[in-house]
């Protein structure tokens, strides 16, 4: 070997030396004792966590249920309406009035809707848009109207910005 290379290997040598004297001796008690105390940290946290996914689990549930409870309850005033005017339209004659009652329950429900951020897709002269309308047919209607909706066959509507339902509609080619 050279005195380099020796030297070298000397060094290495005091090294390794000097590391394992400074390291304090561990018993294989103590790292079986660690051991089994990670392992039981390990489980309790696992069961933690259990714990928690099954408690926001049963509270998603339960807020479901209650927000539908809450729209619901809050749909029976129209259903009282529509019962009166189901009950008008048996007593009387007056035509007009039974009509103006329909709307108002109308606008009603309308309200409804806009107060729970529901709210009708636009269609009317408006773009074909894959995104909000759904083509039923498609109508020559000349090169002005190509791509355009030309009539409507049942509204769409949204939930905040996403689409609950399309609106079908006709298209012109």
């Amino acid at each position: 070997m050279s005195k380099k290379k020796n030297k070298e290997h000397v060094e290495s040598q005091e090294t390794v030396e000097t590391v394992e004297t400074a390291a304090p001796e561990i018993s294989i008690e103590d790292l079986q004792a660690r051991i089994a105390e990670l392992e039981d940290k390990n489980l309790r946290m696992l069961a933690e966590f259990d714990n928690f996914r099954r408690r926001t689990n049963k509270e998603k549930l339960e807020l479901m249920e209650t927000a539908g409870e809450r729209i619901f309850t809050e749909m029976l005033p129209l259903v009282d309406d529509f019962e009166r005017a189901t009950e008008a339209m048996e007593k009387t004659d007056d035509i007009e009035a039974v009509r103006e009652g329909i709307r108002l329950i109308q606008q009603k429900f309308l309200s409804f809707l806009d107060k729970h951020d529901v709210h009708a897709i636009e269609t009317k002269d408006a773009d074909f848009n894959t995104d909000e309308h759904e083509a039923v047919t498609t109508f020559a209607a000349g090169e002005d109207k190509k791509g355009k909706v030309i009539d409507c066959t049942q509204r769409g509507y949204k939930l905040g910005d996403k689409v609950i339902r399309f609106a079908k509609v006709v298209v012109g080619e």
